[in-house]
């Protein structure tokens, strides 16, 4: 086999994937990690964003490839809620795409950006969108604990805050590189 962009894209996205999205109380190695999102699918994604939904669909296949990620994780024995799963394949997509040199594709700006407590802790002090209740909300109940639902009224509330804006642009208010 030839080691190819494809692959070694691949392998990076999910070694950023894996060490990011492992928490306590969900720890799993970067190769359970890789596996994961190879039976989820997720990697025949990476070739081309044209593979990517089209910006109206994300949400529904970005809770498609969640659920994907949970049944594909409880082959190692683990529990993925879909707050772990969706920083999974959100920190998989972002080193792909957004880092990859695509991130005015349309169809990238619309994939979903990590959530963390870092990222709701400065969107609650800045109080972006003057939504510092939804943000509190979500840092009492902690990304890694988030239910469909409770990840998707993140998202949606990101997205309100920031009209006409790619959704990674979100990540302005992320300190977790300082």
């Amino acid at each position: 086999m030839s080691y190819t962009i494809e692959e070694h894209k691949h392998r990076f996205s999910a070694w950023a994937a894996g060490r990011a999205a492992s928490v306590n109380n969900c720890r799993f190695s970067v190769d359970q990690a890789k596996e994961i999102i190879e039976v989820a699918g997720l990697n025949r994604l990476l070739v081309d964003p044209n593979s990517l939904p089209l910006p109206q669909d994300t949400d529904d296949r970005h809770r498609e490839w969640r659920n994907n990620v949970i049944t594909a994780a409880t082959r190692f024995g683990l529990i993925f809620t879909h707050g772990v799963a969706a920083k999974l394949i959100n920190i998989y997509l972002k080193a792909g795409f957004v880092c990859g040199g695509y991130h005015a594709h349309g169809n990238v700006r619309s994939l979903h950006p990590p959530i963390d407590s870092v990222l709701l802790d400065e969107l609650s002090a800045q109080n972006i969108g003057g939504r510092r209740r939804v943000w509190n909300e979500a840092r009492r109940i902690r990304w890694s604990k988030f239910d469909s639902q409770q990840y998707e009224t993140v998202i949606n509330n990101i997205r309100s805050s920031m009209p006409n804006q790619a959704l990674w642009e979100v990540e302005r208010y992320w300190r977790g590189y300082q």
